[in-house]
């Protein structure tokens, strides 16, 4: 079964660093939107239509991203996914997901009882 990877991280957190070498281990297609995005439109950060432009490109890969898992193959979705609900979105929706569907109310209680990961010292891992 083909599998998608979300990266996830803010930016310059080394996400695109990674995806490339998962690209090579999964033989994965890597879908990076600010790659897209600069040659499309150069560096546009603060135009007016930035965010806008970023969506579209977005919503094109995620489509291609489903196309693909659907023929078999691994991809790579190079977003930053900073939020869990962005996450599970893209995870349940996939084509082929083994995972069952979870309402997120549901979720929502999972996330009161979730602990986070901590080093033997107590820090966030």
């Amino acid at each position: 079964m083909a599998k998608l990877i979300l990266m996830v991280g803010l930016p310059f957190s080394g996400k695109t660093t990674t995806a490339k070498r998962l690209e090579k281990e999964y033989e994965a297609i890597r879908l990076t939107p600010d790659e897209w995005h600069v040659k499309l439109f150069g560096q546009d950060v603060y135009d007016k239509e930035h965010d806008k432009r970023h969506s579209a490109i977005e919503s094109i890969m995620v489509d291609l991203a489903f196309q693909l898992l659907k023929k078999g193959q691994n991809v790579i979705l190079d977003f930053g996914f900073w939020a869990t609900e962005e996450r599970m979105n893209k995870r349940n929706n996939a084509p082929n997901n083994p995972y069952f569907y979870i309402p997120i109310e549901k979720y929502r209680e999972y996330v009161k009882i979730f602990q986070k990961p901590t080093s033997a010292e107590g820090e966030l891992i």
